[in-house]
């Protein structure tokens, strides 16, 4: 079954309408009457988490990053250059 409900209607009993939809009923939210979302049961597939941030697509760092050029950063300051 499908069923609109308004935004306060649905703030105001969101667990039941939860619990209608995991019982195969779609609920349409509207605003001043006007569809805005759907709730729909949850059909299984699996979620994949999304990166936070600017740059989603960040290439992978390497283990050995930080020994990267070691010997020649320990040779700046160390050496008696002024």
């Amino acid at each position: 079954m499908m069923m609109q409900v308004n935004v306060h209607e649905a703030k105001t009993h969101l667990s039941r309408l939860l619990e209608d939809v995991g019982k195969g009923d779609v609920v349409i939210i509207a605003k001043a009457g006007k569809p805005m979302a759907k709730l729909v049961p949850y059909d299984g597939e699996e979620i994949t988490p999304r990166r936070i941030g600017f740059m989603p697509d960040l290439p992978e760092i390497p283990d050995d990053f930080d020994d990267m050029m070691a010997d020649e950063i320990a040779e700046m300051f160390s050496s008696d250059r002024p």
